[in-house]
């Protein structure tokens, strides 16, 4: 009966007679508020990538045999694959030390984070992943390197819908160009008003925080008024399109797109303009500082987000070391120069995800959002040499059997160390946790049973974790 006389999800929302409640409940509205399974620990995630591999045993991963066989050869089997040809056991350049009351370990890269210390939940023994920055960076958002599939912040849209009808449910703020790019926040194959939104466009300088912006919502001129016409005529011509050929799923997508960028000329640049924001919160994010400032100010607009509304916000590190004078380096990916590339990264982050942390935390909110923290891989315990050989210059290969991720807020344990690595950091050897185990953990959180969450494209059943996942219950409060 609906294909037959009704307007269609386009037309549906463009009926001015239904009010925004109802609207807002309507069966019709792909991102209506759903119903978790089962009691929620996290209404919402906020996903700090740190682009390129994080090297575990220099982060948060403390190896005290790793520095006293410096040098030596590994007493270990390899992995078959490699990215890179691998050197002897390499000792980090930065000492470690117990932090906090849980005396959770962290190097001394970090000069903040130990203040929120007993907020984080280590999770030591992430692994199985691809070796490559490609397929690993794919496998982490989406749960597959290989084919086009949802990505995670998709498929939490998907799951829970949005609440603010005026904001996307997924919104990634300056993300990266490179390694899968739009397909890491695309919808795939689900409805595509599901697809992550861009705060910035990929692609450096671009992606610096003070120039990213959400495109095309430029009225070009034209009153609210005369858009309202626009976007009911459309929604006229979509009732005599299904009325002749039925539904058309991408049309309506399209249409549903007009319609929340009609409704976010009014809410976005409210939610971007930080001017009331108070000379205490700009330091606490590291605004005050030209180091920080970049990625405090996408941490501040993570946290505007959250209140928001927003289901699901990712907070991209992904800046060439290259532009600073450190050579054939991108992001977290220190082949080379790991002891300056890693001490730049962090000094960029620690103090933004310190104060991200904190203010969540302030506001009440840090309760019921799942902060997620990490790359698409960590780095090898063994040196990876320049031309040189050795020297100050040396760095580490990618490495995927064994490394750190960590979760703060929605549900985990503080202060809490899951999972381990062998007495090098390379292989995960206790509690190990796969990207598909990672996935089934995080949608748990937000009261999803990941087996459910599933759509049917092309003859089968797909979900995020496809046939595998366990939920890493050793984490949950």
């Amino acid at each position: 009966m609906l294909s037959s006389v009704a307007a269609g999800f386009g037309g549906f929302a463009l009926n001015g007679t239904l009010g925004l409640e109802a609207m807002a409940a309507s069966a019709f509205n792909p991102l209506a508020p759903r119903e978790a399974r089962f009691p929620a620990r996290a209404r919402r995630v906020i996903f700090l990538f740190m682009q390129g591999g994080p090297s575990q045993v220099d982060t948060f991963d403390y190896k005290p045999r790793l520095a006293k066989e410096d040098g030596k050869p590994p007493p270990f089997k390899r992995a078959r694959v490699q990215f890179a040809k691998r050197g002897n056991l390499m000792r980090s350049p930065w000492e470690f030390r117990q932090v906090g009351e849980s005396g959770l370990w962290m190097s001394e890269l970090w000069q903040h984070l130990p203040s929120v210390a007993d907020e984080l939940c280590m999770i030591h023994s992430v692994c199985e992943t691809n070796v490559a920055h490609g397929g690993a960076t794919m496998k982490l958002h989406c749960g597959d390197e290989v084919f086009v599939r949802p990505s995670m912040g998709s498929w939490v849209s998907y799951g829970l819908g949005t609440e603010n009808r005026d904001l996307p449910s997924f919104i990634t703020i300056c993300p990266s160009s490179v390694h899968g790019g739009v397909n890491n926040f695309g919808a795939a194959f689900l409805p595509a008003i599901h697809q992550g939104v861009p705060l910035g466009t990929p692609g450096y300088p671009n992606t610096l925080a003070k120039n990213a912006k959400f495109h095309h919502m430029d009225p070009g001129g034209k009153t609210a008024a005369q858009q309202r016409l626009q976007l009911d005529l459309l929604g006229q011509l979509d009732e005599r399109q299904r009325a002749v050929f039925g539904a058309d799923e991408k049309l309506e997508s399209r249409i549903q797109s007009f319609e929340l960028a009609f409704r976010m000329q009014r809410a976005a640049p409210e939610l971007l303009d930080i001017s009331a924001e108070s000379k205490t919160t700009r330091a606490l994010y590291g605004l005050d500082d030209k180091t920080t400032e970049d990625f405090g100010l996408q941490c501040l607009l993570a946290r505007r987000l959250a209140e928001s509304g927003v289901r699901f916000i990712q907070v991209n590190h992904s800046h060439s070391l290259r532009t600073m004078g450190i050579p054939n380096n991108e992001q977290w990916d220190q082949h080379t120069h790991l002891k300056a590339g890693h001490e730049i990264n962090a000094a960029q982050v620690d103090k933004p995800i310190t104060g991200l942390l904190k203010d969540l935390k302030s506001r009440g909110l840090l309760d019921d959002t799942l902060v997620l923290w990490g790359g698409e891989f960590g780095r090898t315990p063994t040196s990876e040499s320049n031309k040189a050989g050795k020297g100050k210059n040396v760095g580490r290969d990618h490495h995927t059997h064994g490394f750190t991720m960590w979760m703060a807020g929605g549900g985990v344990k503080g202060g809490f160390r899951y999972g381990a690595t062998d007495e090098f950091g390379y292989y995960a050897v206790e509690n190990p946790v796969t990207i598909h185990d990672l996935h089934a953990t995080m949608l748990h959180l937000l009261g999803i049973d990941h087996t459910k969450l599933e759509f049917h494209y092309g003859g089968r059943d797909y979900r995020l974790t496809d046939v595998y996942g366990e939920v890493a219950k050793g984490v949950i409060l």
